[in-house]
């Protein structure tokens, strides 16, 4: 969001400043009231649709903490314009009938946003409580309002689409800030790498075998208690205390083998043992409402210790050679061999899980990374060496250095494309705010409450 597109450098720079370090923690503060001050009311309406009070200070306050810029009531106003704007947008896209949604798409973002609210105040059950209405009367009141906003999302993308930005624009944009207000950015790398797992053998196999079926004969036909068994046993540490319960998941988010059986199993059935990455499972559902799936379960971790790693270095060093000494492709190499799937798909490439951003922070890589990269000149390849990922097994990886850059002022020369990305969005959004401006001369908008005693201040 853009409370000011380029209407104010300091606001611009500060939000640059974001994007290119990534590095602030965005933290929501709740809106308290003074004594005496209304804690809601309606301060716009916008054809047949109302923006609250609380709507605009929540905006406000996100912002005050993420930009740590002073509140101001202008400030408030370009929030709630914001907001103004969004709503006109809806209320253009319902009238557009080239623009349309499908109901998938309506159940996704539905869907997304449950799983949203609920994890924010603790589970569906409370979320029910908090509202005073049932979930599914929730989904109801929700979904014309998420339809609404997929439709003015395409309509505003069918607006910005064409809008482009050419270099001498973007040096423009740049050259707005002061030199002495320039972020400064970390030493930031970027990597490709192939991941391999040694084999487990298949005595440590058989033995997770033989615990988890343990495990769920004691369940199934000893009248045993999941949670109990999930807590003395269970190998997950996120949720064992829990007696293995994980509330509101995304099947998507689920490893796919995970996934396969949580999607299908009868409510309340407790599956048989499989396997995933992580180990061997059982698995009880207690509720799934679309991709949405709410569970208990149990993991049994193989036991990797007696593993021989040699193939898997041999294997690695190979590759190695093929990259360097054949001219393959470190990318094709990572693509065809590497037991990563996240990074494969991407030629070997290493993101931030959290962003998706292929540009690390140097300080924030383990000291097993730190150490194989200081071996490592830009374009060099290293030799096989262990790596903790995500995964819990033993990896092994061979790590190419793609960029290294030190920590400096942004400038022109090294973060063009950052440059010219931000600034093409503030061109969008000026282009777009024209648009909303033409739109609200034949859309009804009234100010009220708060809103028309500030604007009548301002006057």
């Amino acid at each position: 969001m853009s409370l000011h597109p380029m209407k104010s450098a300091a606001y611009a720079c500060a939000a640059f400043f974001l994007v290119c370090t990534a590095l602030i923690p965005s933290v929501v503060a709740p809106a308290c009231a003074q004594e005496g001050e209304v804690i809601d009311e309606i301060v716009a309406v916008v054809s047949d649709q109302i923006v609250l009070k609380s709507e605009v200070d929540a905006i406000v306050s996100n912002y005050l903490q993420q930009q740590r810029v002073p509140y101001s009531e202008a400030l408030w106003m370009d929030a709630l314009n914001e907001l103004i704007g969004q709503e006109i947008l809806k209320v253009a896209a319902r009238r557009d009938t080239n623009i349309t949604v499908q109901e998938e798409q309506v159940d996704q973002a539905l869907n997304q946003r449950i799983e949203y609210m609920s994890a924010q105040v603790g589970g569906e059950e409370m979320l029910e409580e908090l509202y005073g209405r049932s979930i599914v009367r929730i989904r109801a009141d929700l979904r014309d309002e998420l339809r609404d906003q997929l439709l003015a999302d395409q309509l505003r993308q069918s607006k910005i689409q064409n809008v482009r930005i050419t270099p001498t624009e973007a040096e423009e944009w740049f050259q707005q800030f002061p030199a002495d207000s320039l972020p400064v950015i970390p030493h930031v790398v970027r990597l490709n790498h192939i991941v391999r797992f040694p084999d487990l053998t298949e005595e440590a196999r058989e033995e997770a075998r033989e615990i988890i079926s343990a495990i769920r004969d004691s369940i199934v036909t000893g009248g045993g208690s999941f949670e109990e068994m999930a807590q003395q046993f269970s190998e997950d540490p996120g949720s064992a205390e829990l007696g293995g319960r994980i509330e509101n998941t995304s099947l998507g988010d689920l490893v796919p083998e995970f996934g396969a059986v949580a999607s299908r199993i009868p409510i309340e059935e407790v599956s048989q043992v499989f396997e995933s990455p992580f180990g061997y499972h059982i698995v009880r559902v207690n509720d799934r409402r679309g991709e949405i799936v709410d569970f208990n379960h149990i993991l049994i971790r193989i036991d990797d210790s007696e593993i021989d790693p040699s193939e898997t270095i041999a294997f690695l060093t190979a590759a190695r050679d093929s990259a360097l000494h054949l001219d393959v492709p470190f990318e094709r190499l990572a693509k065809l061999h590497s037991q990563e799937e996240s990074s494969a798909q991407l030629g070997g490439r290493v993101v931030d899980p959290r962003s998706g951003e292929r540009d690390l922070v140097l300080e924030n890589l383990g000291p097993r990374w730190l150490a194989t990269l200081d071996t490592l000149e830009i374009g060099e390849i290293s030799h096989p060496v262990p790596v903790q990922l995500e995964n819990p097994r033993q990896a092994y990886h061979i790590v190419q250095l793609v960029l290294s850059q030190e920590e400096h002022t942004v400038n022109l020369e090294t973060d063009y494309d950052r440059i010219e990305q931000f600034a093409l969005q503030e061109k969008r959004a000026l282009w777009m705010q024209d648009y909303i401006d033409t739109l609200r001369k034949e859309i009804y908008v009234d100010l009220r409450g708060k809103a028309r005693s500030v604007q009548m201040a301002e006057r």
